[in-house]
């Protein structure tokens, strides 16, 4: 994929929680129409940087700034219509919505602002594009787990947002569903979509992302592309240890 301008900038962001630095002085840059990674070992605040980001916890020192607004002075819904949309590692759905009113939510309440007609037929297009266009009138209980996770995905794109964020959105497929999620991340790629995407599963870092940040114990100690960053001893010391 070809990269733009830069979007967004994240310069030397802390979060603390007491005595524990779960973010140490983070700094990288996201450019338009670019996958990034943000990989590193558990517990290595992967998932606290995607929650600065997007508004879910206020940073402690530094700035995090998407085409001139200081996302890290904005509350979330704030970040919301500046245009962050996120998924999370729990999926977390509309459970008193049916599937299209789901989707609708993202529509109204995200960074382009649909109403009324216009935001159910987008819905409508949307759940034809990932594959749920039959069940847009069922509740989503009635969802397996990897349609649940497609249909976050929808709620989130339908805000046209200008980055997505994907917290470990693979976690828990089986091989079957990997791949269908593999597949729908790739062409969310191809559509030249902003993503940003904390990732454990390596074979979907390497073919997804143009570049990787890689984090442990709060800290960067690697970026650059997959296959040169996976290939840095510091990187493969903080996964395997030292032996």
């Amino acid at each position: 994929m070809t990269t733009g301008s830069t979007l967004l900038t994240v310069r030397n962001v802390t979060k603390r929680f007491g005595g524990l630095v779960a973010v140490n002085d983070m700094t990288f840059d996201v450019q338009e129409h670019e996958v990034m990674g943000i990989i590193g070992p558990n517990g290595s605040g992967k998932t606290t940087m995607m929650n600065l980001i997007s508004g879910a916890l206020p940073v402690t020192s530094g700035a995090i700034d998407m085409r001139g607004h200081l996302l890290s002075q904005a509350p979330a819904h704030e970040i919301a219509r500046l245009g962050v949309a996120r998924t999370f590692q729990l999926v977390r759905v509309l459970s008193g919505l049916s599937v299209i009113e789901n989707v609708m939510a993202g529509a109204v309440f995200g960074h382009r602002r649909r109403w009324g007609n216009e935001a159910r037929f987008f819905a409508e297009a949307l759940l034809e594009r990932i594959g749920l266009g039959a069940h847009r009138h069922q509740p989503v209980s009635s969802l397996t787990y990897i349609d649940q996770k497609r249909l976050e995905i929808a709620r989130a794109v339908a805000g046209e947002p200008a980055v997505l964020l994907l917290d470990e959105w693979l976690a828990g497929l089986n091989p079957t569903e990997l791949q269908i999620g593999m597949d729908l991340v790739a062409s969310l790629r191809e559509e030249g979509r902003t993503v940003i995407l904390v990732e454990h599963v390596m074979d979907a870092i390497r073919s997804l992302c143009d570049r990787c940040v890689v984090m442990n114990s709060g800290s960067k100690i690697a970026e650059g592309a997959p296959d040169e960053v996976l290939s840095d001893a510091e990187v493969i010391r903080a996964y395997l240890g030292d032996e």
